[in-house]
């Protein structure tokens, strides 16, 4: 019973403890952190938790009350839109203007070997720029049409459109509809173009200068009745003509079917210097390069390039293929010829042209053009007058000096007559001698 009542008590004593702990616990009681008491005053809020708190209340608002738009709240955001993107872009380009820009330094105009590129209207005999020239050729065949309407769209049709398969489709269907009508001068169907007709409207309506060329042929825009339907379309009709306006017919259609695009003339400036001892140092207008901005940015990597491949073997087709794309880079040649008196003849010339055109050129420019001449490329390659190579094909863009010398063998013969040549440019050049700056 003693025993009893003693564990009894233990049991009691030992429930009593409380709740038991781990022996690896720190023994320490941790102090609590004081509560604070109710109702006590907050600490005030600080100005950045005010504006946190005024952004969340008014997205809160923006979506339990969502703008109803009106047609102009809807247009004025589509302007702003808009107006926004085109700013964007135009930031982007002018960015990348700048980067590009960056590696190719601008140049004052003054320090080039030539101001430019320039051409001759074949009309006007204007002389313009590369941006002048395709504007001003479209207005002095605008203003044709007062003196020769016919020939005035006859120019129209091959210039003013670039797809020349089309436009030959379009001529042969307009040769067609003229010698059907001198074949047949009195069957009325022959002179009545229906515009709605397939062939018309496929292979003619789209071709600029057609309707103008038919018109000042003598074909008149009428409103017909269309056969067995209660209904009109546009024609174009030609009167009955006498034999004639028909064989004048027949005359312009030769010079329709003849006719060539009107394209601006290069002009070659040519130019002459006294002898200067950095004639062969060229400094060339952007004119003369066909590379964008994008394309010289990329010059130094093609410059690596170079290297690695003559670090390897190549096949012909491959050395090839690398020189055409070297000289696709280059429009124009700005070439310089040596004369035996020291003097600088130079002239700008299309990078594709003949190697005869330049000896064409430089018999031009001589006194006595009529006496046979060579010249030497540099390196030593000399250029034969009938030679059919491209000038770039020559190494000679987009600029070169090359030596004059007169043909030995006829020198010889002038010298053994007691003759000389005394003067060589003609009067109109040697007279405007410069000094290469």
């Amino acid at each position: 019973m003693k025993k009893f009542f003693g564990d009894f008590k233990k049991d009691i004593k030992f429930k009593s403890a409380g709740p038991g702990k781990k022996l690896t616990d720190d023994g320490s009681p941790k102090p609590q952190a004081p509560q604070a008491p109710h109702g006590a005053p907050r600490k005030a809020a600080t100005e950045g938790a005010h504006r946190a708190g005024a952004a969340a209340l008014a997205r809160i608002e923006q979506q339990h009350r969502p703008k109803v738009q009106t047609s102009h709240d809807a247009i004025r955001n589509q302007v702003k839109r808009e107006l926004e993107a085109e700013a964007a872009a135009t930031a982007a380009s002018l960015k990348n203007t700048d980067v590009e820009g960056a590696c190719v330094p601008q140049k004052d105009p003054s320090c080039f070997s030539v101001p430019g590129v320039f051409f001759i209207c074949p009309l006007t005999g204007k002389t313009l720029t590369k941006t002048e020239k395709e504007m001003h050729i479209k207005e002095a065949i605008l203003m044709s049409f007062s003196e020769d309407a016919i020939e005035a769209s006859i120019m129209m049709i091959h210039t003013f459109n670039k797809d020349k398969e089309k436009v030959k489709a379009a001529v042969d269907v307009i040769s067609k509809y003229i010698e059907n009508i001198c074949k047949n001068p009195t069957e009325e169907k022959y002179r009545k173009i229906k515009l709605s007709n397939k062939v018309f409207q496929e292979k003619v309506s789209g071709i600029e200068g057609s309707r103008e060329c038919l018109q000042a042929l003598g074909f008149e825009s009428t409103t017909l009745p269309v056969d067995s339907e209660d209904r009109t379309e546009e024609f174009l009709v030609l009167p009955a003509q006498e034999s004639e306006a028909l064989e004048q017919m027949k005359a312009h259609l030769e010079r329709l079917q003849k006719g060539e695009p009107v394209r601006a003339k290069l002009d070659r400036q040519p130019q002459v210097f006294r002898p200067p001892q950095h004639a062969t140092h060229f400094q060339l207008p952007p004119d003369f390069y066909n590379l964008t901005a994008e394309e010289l940015k990329k010059e130094q990597q093609l410059k690596s390039e170079v290297v690695e491949r003559n670090a390897m073997l190549r096949t012909k087709a491959m050395r090839e293929k690398d020189e055409q794309r070297e000289r696709r880079k280059y429009n124009y040649a700005l070439l310089r010829v040596r004369l035996p008196d020291g003097n600088i003849l130079q002239g700008t010339f299309l990078a594709w042209e003949r190697v005869a055109a330049l000896y064409q050129f430089v018999r031009d420019s001589l006194e006595n053009g009529w006496q046979p001449f060579e010249l030497m490329a540099p390196g030593g390659q000399k250029l034969k007058d009938d030679e059919e190579l491209a000038l770039n094909e020559c190494n000679l863009a987009p600029a070169a000096e090359l030596t004059f010398s007169w043909d030995a063998a006829v020198q010889a013969d002038i010298a053994a007559a007691g003759g000389k040549t005394a003067v060589l440019l003609k009067a109109a050049l040697s007279e405007n001698i410069k000094t290469l700056s």
